[in-house]
Formats: C-alpha cells, sequence, structure tokens
C-alpha cells in the first residue's frame, strides 16, 4: 500500500467533475478548468475515467499518444508544449480511441482503482477527475479509491431540461 500512498501524495488538491446524465459537457469543462489553472500558473492533471467515451485525449489533441510503465506505475502523457498539463485516460489503452468499452462492473471498477493508484503524477496542484455520466458503481469505486487522499471537491455539471 505504500506505492499507492507515494502516486498522489505530490498531488495537493482533487477535484471530481460529475453529472446525472451523459452529453452535458463533463470532459469540455474538464479541460477548460484544466486549461485556466494551467494558465494561472498550476500545475494540473487529468484523469479521464469516462470509460464510455474518453474523449479528453482528442481535446487536447493528443488521442494518438501511448501511456509507458516507470517504476511507480503509469506514466501519464504530457500535453502542450510546456507539457504543463499531465493526463491520464483510458483512450490511450484502447485499440481504436473510437472503441466503445463494454466492461461490466468490477473489471471497471478495478481499473479505476488502477488508475487511481498506478499513475504517476508527481507534483501537482490539481488533479481533474473526468467521471462517466450517471451515478453507477464508477463513482463509488473512484471516490472509494480516493478516500484516502485529499479531495478537494466536485463540480457538478447540470442542464436546465
Amino acid at each position: 500500500a505504500l506505492a499507492e500512498r507515494t502516486n498522489l501524495a505530490g498531488v495537493r488538491h482533487i477535484l471530481l467533475v460529475l453529472s446525472g446524465k451523459g452529453g452535458v459537457g463533463k470532459s469540455t469543462l474538464s479541460t477548460e478548468l484544466a486549461l485556466a489553472l494551467r494558465s494561472a500558473g498550476k500545475r494540473v492533471g487529468i484523469l479521464d475515467v469516462d470509460l464510455c467515451g474518453p474523449s479528453i485525449p482528442r481535446m487536447l489533441r493528443v488521442q494518438d499518444s501511448a501511456v509507458h510503465q516507470c517504476d511507480s506505475g503509469w506514466v501519464p502523457v504530457f500535453v502542450g508544449q510546456d507539457k504543463a498539463i499531465a493526463l491520464m485516460s483510458i483512450g490511450f489503452l484502447l485499440e481504436r480511441p473510437d472503441d466503445a468499452v463494454v466492461w461490466r462492473g468490477p473489471k471497471k471498477n478495478a481499473l479505476i482503482k488502477q488508475f487511481v493508484t498506478d499513475v504517476a503524477w508527481g507534483e501537482l496542484d490539481f488533479l481533474i477527475v473526468d467521471t462517466p455520466p450517471g451515478t453507477s458503481d464508477e463513482h463509488i469505486s473512484t471516490v472509494e479509491a480516493l478516500r484516502p487522499y485529499r479531495l478537494l471537491g466536485a463540480v457538478l455539471v447540470t442542464t436546465p431540461q
């Protein structure tokens, strides 16, 4: 459990982006939030656990990147010329970025837990977690996995209908 503690040890604040339904702009908001924090001089990471539609790699134009392993886990993809945003997404692990992920609960939950514990984030001011739509098992898994760490809070994205 020591490695688990160390991979998020350098992350000062964790922010979950949630919504009750799909298509409300969670990934867009997560991306814009990361860009705004970066332009304010913060070190930012994005953890894209939206297993059904990992769109952040495409939004940040890094969809062709690959993730590599290092001693302390997966190395996130660094975005932009200044490499100031670290991104980890299930999109990097799929054969084709448009593949839908059809997995049952336990496998999804194990992957989310692995994403939380096995990514070598280094020092970050903010880690933004883009979650799947709804209020499913994945959210419980994400929150459970993040519980030992300092959660800053959550942004709930809603639409008027």
